[in-house]
């Protein structure tokens, strides 16, 4: 990355509503180390021009005319490998947040951002960080709560063991559960066992609270 106009940080907007996209140009122009790189109304206006000016970083707002902001970051990703896309947007949905993210944003910032929290953001995202409000910080940390992976020992055990450990959660004992499984008393036994030394534990009640407490049955 580099510029023609000494280390000056390049930003390109790509923006639909001229009033906002003026508006940045006058404070991203009007601050030492900061110089606009081409500004555009839409992605498709954007993806024939963008790349010769060699932004730094390219903001992007979500809800353009046309190819919208989130279906355009691999686009824009393909013209400008080098460059950061910020999302810059007034919409602060799991969903959009996590799409953005997913179709390879570096950060996400909303409108109401105050102008030298913007500019902060741009500086840190160059500098490598993933600049991002405070509310989408909340959620994307909510987010990866919800999906977090699962424990790797939910892999290890087999559909018909996670149901025996769910029959002696229920409070099933092994005859009641090798009824309800249909199978014999002695291959609950078996299977039992197995539960015990893939979970690493020596009851009943161990197993039970382990899976419990790794979200394995519920």
């Amino acid at each position: 990355m580099g510029s023609p106009d000494g280390n000056a940080i390049q930003v390109a907007i790509i923006e639909d509503q001229a009033e906002i996209r003026d508006g940045l140009a006058i404070l991203i122009n009007g601050t030492g180390g900061f110089r606009v790189a081409g500004k555009f109304g839409s992605i498709e206006s954007a993806l024939p021009r963008i790349a010769s000016e060699r932004p730094d970083v390219i903001l992007v707002d979500i809800g353009l005319p046309g190819i919208s902001g989130i279906d355009g970051i691999p686009l824009l990703r393909e013209q400008c490998p080098d460059a950061l896309l910020l999302v810059l947007t007034i919409h602060a949905d799991d969903d959009r947040i996590f799409r953005a993210l997913c179709a390879g944003a570096s950060g996400y910032l909303l409108k109401n951002t105050p102008p030298a929290r913007l500019l902060e953001s741009l500086r840190e995202g160059v500098d490598g960080g993933a600049p991002m409000s405070p509310e989408v910080a909340r959620r994307v940390v909510q987010l990866f709560q919800r999906f977090r992976p699962p424990d790797p020992t939910a892999e290890h055990l087999t559909p018909h063991q996670l149901r025996l450990l769910k029959l002696l959660a229920d409070g099933h004992n092994s005859k009641r559960a090798a009824e309800e499984l249909g199978v014999t008393t002695n291959t609950v036994g078996f299977h039992t066992k197995r539960i015990y030394e893939k979970l690493h534990v020596h009851s009943k009640s161990e197993a039970v609270a382990k899976a419990l407490r790794q979200g394995l049955i519920h």
